[in-house]
């Protein structure tokens, strides 16, 4: 392991780029950076050129700023080889995420969310680019749909990564989690939209999902990164909740119709299987699928604590011993209106939920 590994991570002086940084979790990525850390450089890449308008707007009044923007696509392997020119870290959000546009678009998701990662590993070795962290999300594993697939396949490319660095400087990880609260295409906006007519739509009410705001998820890859040593899949421990309970909660005295489960969803969620568990420890409110190949660099985490998870155990979204309260559900959908800048009124008229 080289001596960046070797040494305390500090972001201080680092040149960090973040794909699809134009997205809710590169724009909070940004803010959390810019307000805690002193990065050299922080490198926005991504294909939307108004949404880095946008944002050189939000984060002007930083002086001297470090932003950067770079117009890409990860896609193109030689863009991306002369974005990670002196970088230090990569954080790789970009991806086609939402379900059903992977569905009818198998190809492009195909593209983008594996050609793309392929992509990202080859450039960050050419570059020489110290650590890699890669976003992923439950769906990956034991896929049912298309969009899970490409992310499962994007896990399985960043950790064999390791192998082709060698013992070069590049590292490469992987976080997953969960539904992220108030991010685009997530269920809570789109029931706060819905509850101004008095009727939210919901496909199943029996369905649970694990749940993870921007901001904790910001910092839990920020941890990770600082932690990793290359190969592992981080996965935090976070609550549950039934969907039927939030619908009910964001939108109270509103009609429920249930429209069914839609192609390619899953009742419940899973965040470690049973088969991954066999290479799996917890350790510090998280759990960490290790490499399948220890040899690539050795048990690292066994002296920071890492516990073995039992024999057959599996972290599913409706076996998961942390629930939300009813109260701190209204608490995570409050934050999500004020992210939303739901009118007071508006809030108001639902204050009293029960």
């Amino acid at each position: 392991m080289n001596s960046d590994q070797d040494a305390r991570f500090t972001w201080d002086d680092k040149v960090v780029l973040i794909t699809g940084g134009t997205g809710s979790f590169g724009r909070k990525f940004v803010e959390v950076m810019l307000r805690e850390h002193r990065p050299r450089k922080l490198i926005v890449f991504s294909r939307d050129e108004l949404k880095q308008h946008e944002m050189r707007q939000q984060f002007s009044d930083t002086a001297p700023s470090p932003m950067r923007y770079f117009i890409g696509d990860v896609r193109d392997v030689d863009r991306l080889r002369r974005a990670m020119q002196g970088v230090d870290v990569v954080v790789h959000a970009a991806a086609m995420k939402q379900v059903p546009t992977c569905e009818y678009n198998p190809i492009e998701a195909v593209n983008t969310n594996v050609m793309g990662a392929k992509n990202i590993i080859e450039a960050a070795l050419d570059c020489q680019v110290a650590r890699v962290m890669a976003l992923s999300t439950d769906k990956a594993v034991s896929p049912v749909n298309l969009y899970g697939a490409t992310k499962l396949v994007a896990e399985k490319l960043f950790v064999q990564g390791n192998a082709y660095s060698g013992q070069g400087p590049t590292r490469f990880s992987c976080v997953r989690y969960g539904n992220v609260v108030g991010s685009r295409g997530s269920v809570i906006p789109l029931f706060i939209e819905q509850r101004r007519n008095g009727r939210v739509t919901v496909t199943d009410e029996r369905m649970t999902r694990f749940w993870i705001t921007l901001e904790q998820g910001v910092r839990f890859v920020l941890s990770c990164i600082e932690r990793m040593h290359g190969g592992e899949v981080f996965v935090p421990k976070l609550p549950s909740t039934g969907m039927g309970e939030l619908a009910h909660l964001t939108a109270p005295g509103c009609e429920v119709d249930v429209i069914g489960i839609r192609p390619g969803e899953k009742l419940h969620e899973t965040l470690l299987s049973a088969d991954e568990a066999r290479h799996a420890v917890s350790v510090d409110g998280m759990y960490m699928v290790l490499p399948p190949r220890p040899w690539l660099f050795g048990d690292p985490w066994a002296a920071e604590g890492g516990v073995p998870v039992d024999d057959g155990f599996a972290y599913d979204s409706n076996s998961n011993p942390h629930w939300l309260t009813a109260d701190e559900t209204r608490a995570m959908i409050a934050a999500c209106e004020r992210q939303l800048s739901v009118p007071e009124s508006e809030r108001a008229a639902r204050a009293p939920a029960t």
